[in-house]
């Protein structure tokens, strides 16, 4: 029998053995951008050879295994004593020791960490997004944790370490630590006041044992979590070792893993404490404010890790419409096609822009900085999260049939995309942060008209957006109800005052003339057709 019918051709090869990071224009422009000149040569080094990891035949693998293979509580042994235990798969603790041991749990502790650590977890979630959770909780920690020195001086070296060590022994016998938290219950939601979880105080001086439930516990293999539940004087946040200092377990019952739309090679659990010995973190019924800095952490990973997804979509799309042919040409070539991926790209590099413009304002530090963070930062949670399922779906579209087949990686994609969106807040929560910020600190406006002021004058058409935003907020009636629309002009303003300032100028005139000059439709591909959409493609497009 003839084999003529069974040879390959016209199909993309698979984008494998490349550089994720260096092949990312606009996030290696971004780190030239924001960080100083004297550690460039030295982060360039450690992104590139994470992104070469990232972009590996091994790492695809490993990936692949711990999504086939999710994790698996086991809560009893033989005998019926509570192990409380999460087993993952072999590749999922090489993911995380690899995410570890690349920095991205150290952004405190070194110059331009946070921009460095921002890069390096947006390649990193293209890889596997799972391992995401773990490194965003610990490296988000760390200011919670500040409120008290006595427990930072304790935990932080071991947060921020590049050392993974995934057995649970007392904290002291480790020189690497992961952190988790537990706010949300089932009767509350967003609304963590409304926990029920009670904190009873012992003994020794900020002690307490906790007895409650909390609906969504993350990375419940962790060594510790950050806790809120209410003691005598309010909501207060805890500290809440999984070991405890003399090796013996403490009281952290998980009832069940959370069976997830994605994000399927983490675990998520359902907790139960039930005289569980914690230690108080800040004052009493400050709890929520103690445990803000964490919220405001996981929220900016939201921003990354929504970036780096549609990153992943857009460099698939592309990569493929470059290989494959269709109507006498290739697919890159056809107009509507290049339009649709002009289109995604430019959704992805306005994600990635505003994303590492954030994390060189946590690097800052300033005044300036921090109010400007109030409320760029939940605006840009608010929109990069949204727009990351709507782009991760067009893009799975731009490989046709193949998108939707799991061995194309697509689907894996799509299903993680709204993750980001309702975890750490979801679309109304960040809305209403973005009201509070305009309502009770004027300085958070004022340090984010001079920011998207820096471009005015560059293009008309962002001008006009700057001049409309303005009109809006001068009239604050009924402004609840319109939370969304100006979380939204806010984010789009920003992202255009950024690509006007620092994008090439096919870019930012493309971006300009279809976010915010009307100029382009509901639906990916409907740009306008005199734009030089070639070169917006090709910026985008992976080097394999």
């Amino acid at each position: 029998m003839s084999g003529s019918t069974h040879s390959v051709t016209n199909q993309a090869p698979p984008l494998v053995g490349y550089d994720v990071f260096t092949a990312d224009r606009a996030l290696a422009a971004a780190v030239e951008r924001h960080l100083d000149p004297a550690l460039l040569d030295e982060a360039r080094g450690e992104l590139s050879a994470l992104g070469r990891s990232a972009g590996s035949a091994q790492l695809q693998e490993w990936a692949t295994q711990a999504n086939e293979n999710p994790p698996v509580l086991r809560t009893h042994d033989r005998y019926g004593n509570r192990l409380d235990e999460v087993d993952f798969h072999p590749a999922w603790h090489r993911l995380l020791g690899k995410g570890v041991s690349a920095g991205l749990t150290s952004a405190w502790t070194r110059p331009g960490g946070h921009v460095r650590r921002a890069a390096g977890f947006l390649v990193w979630t293209q890889a596997e997004a799972g391992s995401g959770c773990p490194l965003s909780m610990t490296h988000a920690a760390v200011p919670a944790l500040r409120t008290d020195p006595a427990l930072a001086a304790q935990w932080e070296p071991r947060l921020t370490s590049t050392i993974y060590e995934r057995e649970l022994r007392p904290a002291r016998q480790k020189a690497g630590a992961l952190f988790g938290m537990a706010m949300t219950e089932k009767q509350g939601g967003s609304d963590v006041r409304a926990g029920t979880t009670a904190a009873r105080p012992l003994a020794e001086d900020g002690t307490y044992e906790l007895t409650g439930h909390k609906w969504f516990c993350s990375a419940p293999m962790s060594d510790a979590f950050l806790v809120l539940a209410r003691a005598a004087g309010g909501p207060t946040c805890f500290l809440v070792p999984r070991v405890l200092e003399h090796g013996s377990r403490n009281v952290f019952l998980i009832q069940r893993l959370k069976d997830k739309l994605g994000n399927r090679s983490n675990a998520s659990a359902e907790v139960e404490f039930d005289g569980t010995w914690a230690r108080r973190v800040g004052e009493e019924g400050r709890g929520v404010r103690t445990i803000i800095g964490m919220v405001a952490a996981t929220r900016l990973d939201c921003v990354l890790g929504s970036a780096g997804l549609m990153r992943q979509a857009v460099a698939q799309a592309v990569h493929h419409c470059t290989y494959r042919e269709a109507f006498g040409g290739r697919l890159v070539d056809k107009p509507l096609m290049r339009n649709v991926l002009a289109d995604l790209a430019l959704e992805s590099e306005a994600a990635t822009t505003l994303a590492l413009r954030l994390a060189a304002a946590y690097d800052d530090g300033g005044e300036q900085e921090r109010a400007f963070l109030r409320l760029a930062l939940p605006a840009a949670k608010y929109w990069v999260t949204k727009r990351c399922a709507p782009v991760a779906v067009e893009a799975a579209e731009c490989l046709g049939g193949n998108g939707y087949v799991e061995e194309s990686g697509l689907p894996r994609l799509v299903r993680e995309s709204p993750l980001n969106s309702i975890w750490e807040g979801a679309g109304n929560v960040q809305a209403l942060d973005v009201l509070r910020a305009l309502g009770r600190e004027p300085g958070a406006l004022d340090a984010y008209l001079r920011e998207v002021g820096l471009a005015r004058g560059a293009d008309h058409r962002l001008d006009r957006a700057i001049k409309d935003l303005l009109t809006e907020l001068a009239d604050l009636e009924g402004v609840e109800a319109r939370g969304r629309r100006l979380a939204e002009r806010l984010a789009l303003v920003l992202q255009g005052s950024l690509l006007v300032r620092f994008a090439p100028p096919e870019v930012a005139d493309a971006f300009c003339a279809a976010r915010l000059g009307g100029d382009g439709g509901a639906a990916f591909g409907t740009l306008p057709h005199t734009l030089d959409l070639a070169s917006v493609v090709e910026r985008a497009r992976p080097e394999a």
